[in-house]
């Protein structure tokens, strides 16, 4: 009878340990570690993934090398959206210039994109 009790309160005490440090996990994850703007063309965006569908992007910020008979370099940032009404934003503003407003996390979990960078909002830069 003790050690039947005894084994049930080892099993509950692990199965605590196990829920607290699982909570802790996810709590952590989702810390947003930055956040700021970042303004160029969007030149990509789409939906990817064979089973969990998520919205990726890339915008070119400039590029560097600007003087003349140099090649230019672009500065790409990958990003990735979780809202559907700015995917759908992001969609019809594809080779305009925005500024995009994002959230960096500490951990990014698999079904939620590909980068660590989510995009929150986007504003079209008039020229």
């Amino acid at each position: 009878m003790e050690a039947a009790k005894s084994g049930r309160k080892v099993i509950i005490i692990i199965s605590l340990i196990i829920v607290v440090i699982t909570g802790l996990f996810f709590l952590i994850a989702g810390y947003t570690y930055s956040e700021g703007n970042r303004a160029g063309v969007v030149v990509k965006f789409s939906k990817k993934g064979y089973l969990l569908k998520t919205y990726e992007g890339e915008l070119n910020m400039g590029g560097m090398g600007n003087l003349p008979n140099t090649a230019q370099q672009n500065m790409l940032w990958n990003f990735s959206v979780k809202d559907q009404a700015i995917a759908d934003t992001l969609m019809n503003l594809e080779g305009r210039k925005v500024s995009l407003h994002y959230k960096e996390i500490i951990k990014n979990m698999p079904w939620q994109g590909e980068t660590s960078y989510y995009v929150d909002g986007v504003k079209l830069i008039k020229d």
